[in-house]
């Protein structure tokens, strides 16, 4: 089967969805559209009123698309095909992954304002949230090398650590350069 089939097999599964499926996939792939979107909408508003950014501020809303649309395929697989051998440890490390990965941005954005304060745990749940990425990636390719899971789901972790990667890095890049671009937007708000 060609690589378009495959992922063409994949998203299809999606018509197999019930109700908390469709829950947690909305929630999920929503809420990343949602960082996307926010952070994408506060440069560009800031752009447009003049204020200039470094250009790893745009890598985040960047990362966060690439990221956003490798869940929203991945997550298909998650809620259907793969949902029973998700459903133990793995389950746990997608949920402590995410944890981490939430938990940071938010003390990323508070260090803003509280740097001295927030840095420290932002960065401590920024690598955990890499670390349990990687633990989690494991899984996956035990899954693929022994229960022949299929390319789609590989590749899709392949945009989620691209996209994660860049989003963080850049946003790291950011923080500690001092949020150039961020006080004058703000104060257009």
């Amino acid at each position: 089967m060609s690589f378009p089939s495959e992922v063409a097999a994949y998203v299809g599964r999606i018509r197999d969805f019930r109700g908390a499926d469709w829950a947690v996939y909305l929630a999920w792939v929503g809420l990343m559209i949602g960082l996307a979107a926010s952070t994408g909408g506060f440069l560009w508003f800031g752009h447009a009123h003049g204020a200039t950014f470094p250009g790893a501020a745009w890598l985040v809303p960047i990362g966060a698309s690439v990221f956003a649309v490798s869940i929203a395929i991945d997550t298909i697989g998650h809620r259907t095909v793969y949902k029973e051998a998700i459903a133990g440890a793995e389950g746990l490390v997608h949920g402590i992954t995410i944890f981490c990965g939430i938990g940071s941005t938010v003390l990323l954005c508070a260090a803003y304002q509280h740097r001295t304060t927030f840095w420290i745990p932002a960065m401590v749940l920024t690598v955990l949230s890499f670390v349990y990425s990687l633990v989690d990636e494991a899984f996956h390719f035990r899954r693929y090398v022994k229960e022949r899971s299929d390319r789609v789901e590989m590749w899709s972790h392949v945009g989620i650590l691209v996209g994660h990667g860049t989003m963080m890095v850049a946003w790291w890049v950011w923080c500690l350069g001092g949020y150039g671009g961020v006080a004058e937007t703000v104060a257009r708000l």
